[in-house]
């Protein structure tokens, strides 16, 4: 299977790559019966480009990542944003996938195999949700209708379109399984990266993806969100519940994108954010998720064998200095592991906050909550211990060996054990503190929700070269629009740039990011 998809996935990536976004119009009919052929490309390019669309954005935005290349005087990881790379984030999700299933819809899909369609409907609102969650209203209803005027969808519309789409997806899937003539097949299995054609996988991750979008907009929509939120609880199919529900996109092509840049590249370490949490925890999933530092350059005090991460925005000049603070532990992430959009740990703690909302059907918060930390451990094969009986213990203060000034007190004292005495603000903390323990690296979903959140609390940039667009303290809250738009679609963009809170800066709040970080 391996080889076969990856051959799929090189004769795709010889005619699928475009540099503007307006190729993505170009009129390719005729998928037919061929279609299926088109799903590896969809679903390998989930992490197109992962460096410069995700790992210096959102993984270093989220708490989880930063890289210790200097790369050039401003960059994303200092809020001196890159054009080029925004860009990449961008448009990688119309040319690769949203294109793909343009050309399904053309050919029928939806009528000839409604199960296919279901699969490329939910890897749809997976892809692009993604997008508007970086840069706010995009093209969406209307993206592949026209070469030219592509009308931006609002957010509250896309949101919606989302919703609809899910309706579909599993209503064919639930159709297609539950019709005896279709016991044991899996039209699907030859080409698919993620459940191997398991149907009654894609239904859970389906109901997972819905419940999770639905809490992103649980302060801006509340009525939306609980109705969709409740779908997605009392849906027959379920919810993912044990690891082997993960949604993780198999690595097909020889090396992971965290494998490649961590390991292959040196550009890749930890953020001192994640590491003094896990620390203050005595967290088991420590030692499994980050290595230990190495042994520094020559002339610098000897750091080694400790676990150190890199506060976001610092002033590094010389890569060779900071590539010895801890990077990912390789042995746990290795060159050919799948690499994740969703896990089912999430699902246990949007189940527990949920509950908090008092949403029906979605059970006790605290069995949730401590059932996520449960999940999150099985996943990476850590002992659990008497973790969550641990009242006492909080995040650490972070302390940089090469440069005291960079050094900061925690920002939280949210501690592990449930109280049921607490403020339903100190059990959301907690909540989302360890959901994003568990989401960990997959800095995109992380991002999101530490923005419409505000948890759990993260270390501020160290330099700020945003000219004063993006506030410190409040952090980065969005991707502005690349300049490949101005110049190719200027009249739908600057109508989407009225639409946001603010300008087309890194400093104006999505729709569902609303000016409280508070339940």
């Amino acid at each position: 299977m391996k080889k076969y998809i990856l051959a799929l996935l090189t004769a795709a990536a010889m005619v699928g790559c475009t540099d503007n976004f307006e190729d993505y119009n170009t009129d390719n009919t005729g998928v037919g019966d061929d279609a299926k052929l088109l799903f590896p490309t969809m679903q390998h390019e989930l992490f197109h480009d992962y460096q410069t669309a995700q790992n210096l954005g959102a993984d270093a935005y989220a708490g989880y990542m930063m890289s210790p290349n200097p790369f050039s005087f401003q960059n994303n990881l200092n809020y001196g944003l890159v054009d080029g790379w925004n860009n990449n984030a961008f448009k990688g999700m119309y040319t690769f996938v949203l294109r793909n299933i343009d050309q399904m819809q053309r050919s029928g899909l939806g009528q000839t195999n409604p199960d296919l369609w279901a699969v490329a409907l939910i890897m749809k609102v997976e892809a692009m949700h993604r997008v508007t969650e970086k840069f706010g209203p995009i093209p969406y209803s209307a993206a592949g209708k026209s070469a030219t005027n592509i009308a931006y969808d609002s957010e509250s519309d896309i949101y919606n379109q989302f919703f609809l789409e899910l309706d579909t997806a599993v209503n064919n899937l639930g159709a297609f399984v539950s019709n005896p003539a279709n016991d044991g097949q899996k039209p699907f299995e030859s080409v698919d990266l993620f459940y191997e054609g398991d149907y009654t996988q894609w239904i859970k991750f389906a109901n997972s993806l819905r419940l999770r979008l639905a809490m992103h907009i649980a302060k801006v929509a509340p009525e939306v969100a609980k109705r969709e939120g409740e779908k997605a609880l009392a849906h027959a199919g379920g919810l993912m519940e044990v690891p082997a529900d993960d949604a993780a996109r198999e690595v097909t092509n020889g090396t992971s994108d965290l494998f490649m840049i961590t390991e292959q590249w040196a550009d890749n370490r930890v953020n001192a954010s994640v590491i003094t949490y896990l620390q203050g925890y005595n967290d088991p999933r420590l030692p499994i998720y980050v290595a230990q530092t190495t042994t520094p350059a020559a002339g610098d005090p000897d750091f080694s064998g400790q676990y150190i991460g890199i506060r976001i925005g610092s002033d590094i000049v010389e890569k060779a200095r900071y590539t010895p603070y801890s990077s990912l532990n390789t042995a746990t992430f290795t060159q050919t592991r799948a690499q994740h959009v969703m896990s089912a740990a999430e699902v246990w703690f949007l189940r527990a906050e949920a509950a908090l909302r008092g949403w029906a059907g979605a059970g006790d918060a605290q069995a949730n909550y401590e059932k996520g930390v449960q999940v999150s451990m099985q996943q990476w094969g850590a002992n659990i211990g008497s973790y969550l009986s641990d009242n006492t213990s909080t995040q650490a203060d972070y302390v940089d060996p090469l440069n005291d000034e960079r050094n900061i007190d925690a920002m939280s004292n949210i501690t592990i054990a449930w109280d049921n005495s607490d403020s339903d603000e100190r059990k959301f903390e907690r909540i989302i503190t360890q959901k994003w323990i568990a989401m960990f690296p997959e800095g995109m979903e992380a991002w999101t929700e530490f923005r419409r959140t505000g948890y759990p609390k993260l270390f501020p940039v160290y330099v700020n070269r945003s000219g004063g667009s993006i506030d410190t303290d409040v952090q980065i809250r969005r991707l502005p629009y690349p300049q490949a738009e101005f110049q190719t679609n200027r009249t739908a963009v600057d109508n989407a740039v009225t639409r946001l809170k603010g300008p087309n800066t890194g400093g104006t709040r999505l729709w569902w990011d609303v000016d409280k970080a508070n339940f």
